[in-house]
């Protein structure tokens, strides 16, 4: 996966969300990546009020114990942290936003619903100084028949994510064709592997190596080495 380069979207820091429940876990998760090939780490736990209300203080506290157990370990492996903000009512732009690198700023919806006024609160972002990052569009069931919505965040200046599983079916039919036609209309920017766990490890481990996901999307154009090498 070294065409990749840098994973962009995870939630391997320890203890914080729904992915790594401990640092142990977090060093296996990120070694075994490692040996896939990605060699570079931007991890974006959730910020999400009613379930993971993370700030910055709790993420950079996880990112220095991993970082501590890496070197422990004895893995040079490059890690960071941002974080992956939930658009929902609770959303509003401070100045402790944690973004990825030249203030890019990681956003979800609800799989089920579209976020109320989406463009005004990407908008403001904008306005505030940061390029928004759409996670896995594909994976919103609501797009799935109205693609004129992505194609409107592209013009907007929206990149989008592309989640690695997603083209191969992990997530279901109707996410992987979604995730085919934004391929073939050469809409993704980015892509991250957006890994929890271990199940999600192992179907990615699969995929890598029996080739299926070098050979959808090994060439593809994503900028993750350009826009986020640290």
């Amino acid at each position: 996966m070294k065409w990749l380069g840098v994973d962009m979207h995870s939630h391997l820091l320890p203890g914080i969300d729904d992915g790594s429940p401990d640092v142990e876990e977090t060093i296996s998760l990120i070694s075994k990546l490692h040996e896939l090939g990605i060699d570079q780490f931007i991890c974006t736990p959730h910020i999400f009020k009613e379930l993971y209300p993370n700030t910055a203080e709790t993420i950079n506290t996880a990112l220095e114990l991993t970082k501590v157990a890496l070197r422990k370990a004895n893995l040079t492996i490059s890690i960071a942290a941002a974080a992956e903000y939930m658009l929902d009512e609770n959303f509003g732009i401070n100045n402790s936003m944690m973004s990825l690198p030249n203030k890019h700023i990681l956003v979800e919806m609800s799989y089920l619903n579209e976020t109320p006024n989406i463009e005004q609160v990407i908008f403001n972002l904008q306005i505030a100084g940061y390029t928004v990052i759409l996670a896995h569009p594909e994976r919103y069931n609501f797009y799935h028949k109205a693609y004129d919505k992505v194609h409107r965040f592209c013009e907007m200046g929206v990149l989008l994510q592309l989640n690695l599983l997603s083209i191969t079916g992990y997530y279901g039919r109707e996410v992987k064709v979604a995730a085919e036609y934004l391929l073939k209309n050469k809409l993704y920017r980015l892509a991250g592997t957006d890994l929890h766990h271990n199940k999600h490890y192992n179907a990615l481990k699969h995929y890598v190596e029996n080739g299926y996901l070098f050979d959808k999307i090994g060439n593809y154009p994503f900028e993750n080495k350009r826009l986020f090498k640290i």
